[in-house]
């Protein structure tokens, strides 16, 4: 369900279900060189739920749209797994609404002054002022890519 098409973002509302999840194979898998094959025999289920969402009511997913993060690691079409219930802070990536518009951006606080910091020499900081309409509207936790 699609809760709202901002400028940069996407939103999803989750849905959790009690499905067991995917299989999972706690093996490890090298990056290096090829190991010995071992026993998948030793499987279990995983729920991605589990492991990226600590607080259901207040965790939203929302798609990213543009390239002002991708020195955050932050792409286009990348899911953004965003914590509400998450104190904002100093260096922490933020979902915010910035004068009518959503932007996703590294937080930095300087004493009573805030910026949005874009991971891309290509976009301009951007300092808040009194003057924007502002808020910080959740904290990125995890990002889900496609390969």
């Amino acid at each position: 369900m699609i809760l709202h098409k901002p400028t940069e973002l996407t939103f999803f509302d989750p849905k959790f279900t009690d499905d067991l999840g995917a299989l999972f194979f706690d093996t490890g898998i090298s990056c290096g060189f090829p190991s010995p094959t071992e026993d998948l025999g030793q499987q279990e289920r995983l729920s991605l739920d589990a492991e990226l969402v600590k607080n259901k009511e207040t965790t939203f997913y929302a798609r990213v749209s543009g390239q002002s993060m991708i020195g955050a690691g932050l792409e286009d079409n990348d899911l953004l797994v965003i914590d509400r219930s998450l104190e904002p802070a100093n260096n922490k990536i933020a979902v915010c609404f910035l004068d009518g518009e959503f932007t996703v951006k590294r937080l930095r606080v300087d004493k009573e002054e805030i910026w949005l910091q874009p991971e891309n020499p290509n976009y301009p900081i951007i300092r808040v002022t009194e003057d924007n309409d502002f808020v910080v509207w959740g904290i990125v936790t995890n990002v889900i890519k496609k390969v």
